[in-house]
């Protein structure tokens, strides 16, 4: 009765533990940060949370020789856009000049460079079933 209860035990644990894997590994890469100084934060977006504050997953990241290599894991197949910041001063927020441009560097998927904000469709990106790897330009 012991080893019924053992097996059946490890079989139910073995099943949860695969439950809980699943979906795709988002690799992103900025090797073009100015400095070292400061952090860099990226956020995985959906179109409801696109340019509305968080993502659906957030990564604040140390810069080395001005790169940086941000993994977002467990990610369902769907749309999603990717937002990063470097954040020089470490007050996790953008900071603008009186004008509103920007005063810090920032990146989006897609690699699109705009006058303005930036835009959910122009940045988003499909994932199906397998592991992605992104390179982002500020």
């Amino acid at each position: 009765m012991k080893k019924l209860i053992l097996t059946f035990a490890l079989a139910l644990m073995s099943i949860i533990g695969f439950s809980q894997e699943g979906g795709a590994t988002i690799t992103i890469t900025i090797d073009n940060v100015t400095s070292d100084k400061g952090k860099v934060l990226t956020s995985l977006h959906t179109s409801e949370t696109f340019m509305k504050g968080k993502g659906i997953q957030n990564a604040e990241t140390e810069i080395k020789d001005g790169k940086v290599t941000i993994s977002f894991k467990n990610v369902l197949p769907g749309e999603y856009a990717i937002m990063t910041l470097h954040d020089a001063n470490e007050n996790k927020r953008m900071d603008f000049q009186d004008n509103g441009m920007p005063l810090e560097s920032y990146g989006i998927s897609n690699n699109v460079m705009s006058f303005g904000p930036p835009n959910y469709d122009e940045a988003k990106f499909i994932v199906e079933d397998k592991d992605l790897d992104l390179n982002i330009r500020f």
